[in-house]
């Protein structure tokens, strides 16, 4: 089922049945005046109002996944709790391609001056990857991405000093509304929602950096049968996984990275031990004294340790797919809104995007075998979003 609804979310969710959505994953403004966009300076992000008729569509026990800018998250996530959501970790998206929004304070004040400037080399502008959610705006207004211009320097006091970061992630709130059985188990039973899909989304080892399980004193060399990646396996069948792990990828983190050799070269490289979790009534083998078995000890592979977190690569031709033109400025990568899909949500449940742009979480839901609602206020953008999503259920018959 696929419902796309052009119009104000506030009206159009209170069209929609209590306790019926199963997850609610979206974008809503940042509130910074984004490109000067009216809809991105509302404080509609802020109010408890919206966040509440959330609250009342979806199922007890149900999710909420909502991204948010560095500068304005906090205010998001207090509506969010305000209106009654319990809020249960941070999700921190990582990427290597934002812009800074940053006045050259020594450039202004060479300019106020009439100071002569140096040049001292010529830079050039690149083309804004799909989520990139802070573009440099002197770049977006006179269109030089990709063309080139003048790098210079002055001699003032104050040369060198700017006013922002260069921006490189998005946290997402991760909250859920209260349970109405007594136990998480008994939430999930009733209403099918409550719990997160840790194995379907476990960070896969790759043939280039594989896993490397421990032998048990004594026991003879288990022959490393590389069909682990594919098919049956000797070794999947015949070696005990690393504590609180699985041969079938490492743990979700709530870190999640684009991949980019610029956010890759900020990991350490490291070897995998054992993490061992301890508590009051001794440790996780069973006794105060007891240490792991020998063939528990780890993995032992060595690398980057982005390969420890989830990758969510953008597809170069994803954002134009299924229209001739995707002008959206805050798109986000499918694979990360696939994964977010998959991470909270069951085939054939129903999840709902109240601030649905140019229609990603639709296209990730319906690639999945989810139902989708999705709701956009602006005219031009709901007709993106409509020609992606039916493109995309086109190419699933």
């Amino acid at each position: 089922m696929i419902d796309l609804r052009c119009g104000d979310c506030l009206q159009e969710m209170r069209k929609i049945p209590d306790k019926s959505i199963d997850l609610v994953l979206t974008d809503p403004p940042y509130e910074l005046g984004f490109m000067g966009k009216s809809w991105d300076n509302t404080g509609i992000a802020y109010n408890p109002a919206l966040w509440k008729e959330v609250l009342r569509v979806l199922k007890p026990g149900g999710h909420l996944l909502s991204f948010g800018g560095s500068r304005t998250y906090h205010r998001m996530a207090c509506a969010i709790e305000d209106a009654g959501f319990e809020i249960r970790d941070q999700i921190m998206w990582v990427y290597g391609s934002g812009f800074p929004k940053s006045l050259n304070i020594g450039k202004a004040i060479d300019k106020l001056q009439g100071n002569k400037r140096e040049i001292v080399g010529v830079g050039k502008s690149g083309k804004p990857k799909t989520h990139t959610s802070s573009l440099n705006m002197s770049q977006v207004k006179n269109n030089t991405f990709g063309g080139e211009f003048n790098i210079s320097k002055g001699n003032s006091d104050w040369e060198g000093y700017g006013t922002s970061l260069k921006p490189a992630h998005e946290p997402i709130v991760v909250a859920r509304k209260p349970l109405s059985e007594k136990t998480v188990v008994a939430n999930i039973l009733k209403w099918g929602v409550g719990g997160i899909n840790i194995d379907d989304c476990r960070i896969k080892y790759t043939k280039d950096n594989p896993p490397i399980p421990q032998l048990a004193q004594g026991k003879t060399k288990i022959n490393s049968d590389k069909s682990m990646y594919g098919g049956n396996s000797l070794l999947k069948s015949k070696t005990k996984c690393a504590v609180g792990g699985s041969l079938d990828g490492r743990f979700p983190a709530n870190f999640i990275h684009d991949g980019s050799q610029e956010v890759v070269e900020l990991f350490p490289n490291t070897k995998a031990g054992v993490a061992v979790r301890h508590n009051s009534g001794g440790n996780t083998f069973g006794g105060e004294n007891k240490k792991p078995p020998m063939d528990d000890i780890g993995y032992g592979d060595s690398g980057s340790a982005a390969r420890f977190f989830y990758c969510a690569k953008a597809s170069k031709s994803e954002r134009d797919r299924g229209c001739e033109r995707n002008n959206h400025p805050t798109v986000k990568p499918l694979a990360l809104m696939k994964y977010l899909v998959k991470l909270i949500s069951r085939e054939g449940q129903t999840v709902l995007d109240p601030f649905m742009g140019s229609g990603t979480t639709g296209v990730a839901a319906k690639e999945l075998g989810r139902s989708f609602i999705g709701i956009e206020i602006s005219p031009k953008y709901f007709e993106i979003a409509k020609r992606r999503i039916d493109n995309t259920m086109e190419n699933l018959l």
